[in-house]
């Protein structure tokens, strides 16, 4: 049995002082974050549950993923795409321009740090991060884990009884498993369409369960992104009168979808988007494939059997695989304690401009609805913010027996 000296060495040696900001997920928020306050000089930790950066892009999504937005509105701060490559690049280019971006800030995340708690003191006016192997101390706290942390699995009648695969849509990454399959796609969302055109070009037969309503509009008009086209009129022309424009668009270039089962929703596309982070979904052939019949929409999903399922209308299917495309949410109230910023739902109270910061050196990054060019946005105020401060206190020295400092470069 050791002495009370060396159980106390060992106590010190979990518990780790951080000069500046600690810093929660090695995502592209993260990323972005860190690479800011390097820009100022603050020194950081960032912890990552994972065993690598990005591991949403790396080991959530399918194969033929490419991002949704022409480049331009998907770089980070500081950093800008390769000029080689394509207006919209693929998976595996992003994940290569997100190492890169790591490499050249010197971002080196603590991974395999789940955490499991974070709390602020008053008394001390500091946060108390905890992982499995130690304790993170520091003035201030970045939420970079993101609006899509963990998948939602949806609790249907019957699930347990289907003998065939059930499978989220973050597992799934090619339909070359599925070929000649009948298969069940619940949601018709980006991922619920993406993965159901996918499973076209492999030869399975998708029926796709379309419950909610959803834009759908096409990835560009006249050439250009329909998103930079929306942009651009925001600048200059009310809301609404944007979203009148990019619909009368869509209807002339798509046609009404709601005669294909696929029910447009009475807000528009970029006021649900700003008001509930619903996002349209770009077509870059799904909807011709659903006016083929090759993507069959069906209506909500009333029960799960054990060789299929029946719908709320009525009608019975057999399927010989169901594909969960229900999507994601923020984790931050299952590790967050004690905190006033976020809803139940993991989100910030304020609203997109003013969420990025929180009460007692609390930031968030990521969580904007506005895809990265939000994350970039919020990264460069929260490096700002917290450089200013860190100024003044960085020379500060902290007394206690069972601290380490640890500067992170």
């Amino acid at each position: 049995m050791g002495s009370c000296k060396d159980q106390e060495r060992r106590e010190q040696g979990k518990c780790v002082w951080v000069q500046g900001p600690i810093i929660v997920g090695a995502g592209p928020s993260g990323l972005a974050v860190a690479a800011c306050l390097s820009d100022h000089g603050v020194p950081y930790v960032i912890l990552e549950r994972s065993d690598c950066i990005t591991s949403l892009w790396q080991n959530r999504t399918y194969d033929r993923l490419k991002l949704h937005l022409p480049k331009e509105f998907c770089e980070l701060p500081l950093m800008g795409f390769p000029s080689n490559f394509p207006k919209y690049p693929t998976k595996y280019q992003f994940i290569s321009y997100m190492d890169s971006y790591a490499s050249r800030f010197s971002i080196h995340p603590r991974f395999n740090q789940a955490v499991l708690s974070a709390e602020f003191h008053p008394s001390c006016e500091i946060w108390v991060v905890r992982t499995h192997d130690f304790q993170y101390i520091s003035p201030w706290l970045i939420v970079a884990t993101g609006e899509n942390a963990e998948p939602i699995i949806p609790s249907i009648p019957g699930m347990d009884k289907f003998l065939g695969p059930i499978v989220h849509s973050s597992l799934y990454k090619s339909g070359s498993s599925y070929k000649n399959k009948k298969v069940l796609v619940i949601g018709c969302g980006n991922s619920g369409m993406e993965v159901s055109f996918d499973l076209c070009r492999h030869k399975a037969i998708p029926y796709m369960v379309a419950r909610d309503t959803v834009h759908v509009l096409p990835r560009e008009m006249f050439g250009l992104s329909t998103y930079g086209i929306a942009m651009a009129l925001f600048r200059y022309l009310p809301l609404k009168f944007v979203d009148k424009f990019l619909l009368l668009v869509a209807s002339f270039m798509l046609g009404n979808t709601d005669r294909y089962g696929i029910r447009r929703p009475k807000m528009g596309p970029i006021e649900l988007k700003l008001a509930t982070g619903k996002t349209p979904v770009l077509d870059v052939g799904q909807v011709a494939q659903i006016k083929s019949g090759n993507i069959k929409v069906m209506e909500g999903v009333k029960e799960i059997t054990r060789n299929g399922a029946k719908f709320m209308n009525g009608q019975e299917y057999e399927f010989q695989a169901i594909i969960l495309a229900t999507g994601y949410k923020s984790n931050v109230p299952t590790w967050l304690k004690s905190c006033e910023s976020f809803t139940k739902d993991g989100m910030p109270k304020t609203s997109f401009p003013e969420g990025w910061k929180g009460e007692n050196g609390l930031y968030t990054v990521g969580f904007t609805r506005r895809g990265l060019l939000g994350t970039a946005s919020d990264a460069v105020k929260i490096a700002k913010d917290i450089a200013n401060q860190w100024k003044t206190v960085k020379d500060k020295t902290y007394c206690n027996s069972h601290i380490i400092l640890l500067k992170s470069t």
